[in-house]
């Protein structure tokens, strides 16, 4: 009977999550002069491929496609090797109080960012970093180090102390303990807290739409979110294909590599 339940509840889940997705897809199909202005439930053409061109080229959705891919990956990768180090830092090396720069670099997630978007603001104005790709890049990786640090530390606090000692008296610095003890050992741990820092940044609308306004250093987020006032008259044929471009990196991604990513997220909980 608790089976049952369990998987009815999970179906239903699924089902609702589906529903989104499916008139997402099925609106997106239509071709803008059949749009109605009510969602449609059933396929009523097929106009994906100028629907996907207008919000693409016209819209200016794959300038700031090809910006926030460049954000995602290189600030995700950056944030995840700071991170790393960081975490080896508190764990491993004999710092003082490592607690106490535990708390401090972990306290990057407990604080709104709402918060830091008026200071960052002014300071990005005086240091002409606003509109830049350079300032978004800085601010991405920062905001991303804190989570990372959290999942990969907790993962590194699992491996048996021995290992670091056994280098230590074989000679190996911590250097290179590091790159060839720690790194290889926590590749799953690593891959999750990329995947989750990619999604963050690509995800972003605040630090987007209050940092840049260049449609080429705009994140894809903020590009969408214009869409509906510039193309209006359009339809939401045009904007929920621009949606359904959005939508495709993170899912692509979560499925190619949900294996590692699954065994990644088992082994920082522990």
């Amino acid at each position: 009977m608790g089976r049952t339940v369990r998987h009815v509840f999970i179906a239903g889940c699924v089902l609702l999550w589906l529903i989104p997705l499916y008139l997402l897809v099925v609106n997106a199909l239509t071709p803008v002069a059949q749009y109605t202005g009510k969602p449609d439930w059933t396929v009523q053409g097929f106009g994906l491929v100028e629907n996907l061109e207008t919000a693409w080229d016209v819209a200016g959705i794959g300038d700031s496609f090809q910006a926030s891919l460049l954000y995602a990956v290189v600030c995700g990768l950056a944030a995840v090797l700071i991170a790393a180090m960081a975490a080896f830092a508190v764990v491993v090396l004999p710092i003082p109080r490592p607690a106490f720069w535990f708390w401090l670099i972990y306290s990057g997630t407990l604080f709104p960012l709402q918060i830091f978007l008026a200071p960052l603001f002014g300071l990005y104005a005086d240091a002409n970093l606003y509109d830049t790709r350079l300032g978004l890049m800085l601010i991405y990786a920062a905001w991303a180090v804190p989570f990372a640090f959290f999942l990969i530390r907790n993962q590194m606090t699992t491996m048996p102390p021995e290992l670091t000692e056994a280098a230590l008296i074989d000679g190996a610095s911590f250097r290179r303990i590091f790159w060839r003890i720690h790194v290889p050992l926590m590749k799953a741990g690593l891959a999750a807290a990329f995947i989750f820092q990619f999604t963050a940044v690509w995800n972003d609308l605040l630090l987007g739409i209050t940092l840049s306004r260049s449609p080429d250093v705009q994140p894809v987020m903020a590009a969408l979110s214009t869409l509906n006032n510039a193309y209006s008259s359009t339809g939401p044929p045009v904007i929920l294909a621009g949606a359904l471009i959005v939508s495709l990196p993170t899912l692509l991604l979560f499925l190619v590599f949900r294996g590692l990513f699954l065994r990644g997220v088992t082994a920082s909980a522990r």
